[in-house]
């Protein structure tokens, strides 16, 4: 991407970049096992997850993100998990804004 980008466009890039750094190395790239998952979120998700150091947390969370069920991570389904973390970062953010006199 150009050097030019906005605030928004690097922040997306990088989350996208995130996804591919973890994503299987051998054979399809486009999707990450559960070994590769339980490392991103114990790397990238320690604060903002609990128990990521769990592997049955994180097989919970890949249940529940796996909506084609074959038991791996597509970005679609790791995109979901970004929306779910934003959308309870936005309500935190919204209740400090309500706090502020």
């Amino acid at each position: 991407m150009a050097s030019s980008c906005s605030e928004l466009e690097s922040a997306i890039e990088i989350l996208v970049r995130n996804f591919y750094t973890y994503a299987e190395k051998k054979g399809k790239q486009d999707k990450m096992n559960k070994k590769e998952f339980r490392k991103m979120v114990s790397q990238e998700f320690q604060h903002v997850l609990t128990n990521t150091q769990s592997k049955e947390a994180s097989n919970k969370l890949i249940q529940s993100l796996d909506a084609d069920e074959d038991g791996k991570i597509s970005f679609d389904e790791y995109w979901t998990l970004i929306g779910e973390i934003a959308r309870k970062l936005s309500l935190q953010m919204a209740m400090q804004c309500q706090e502020r006199p």
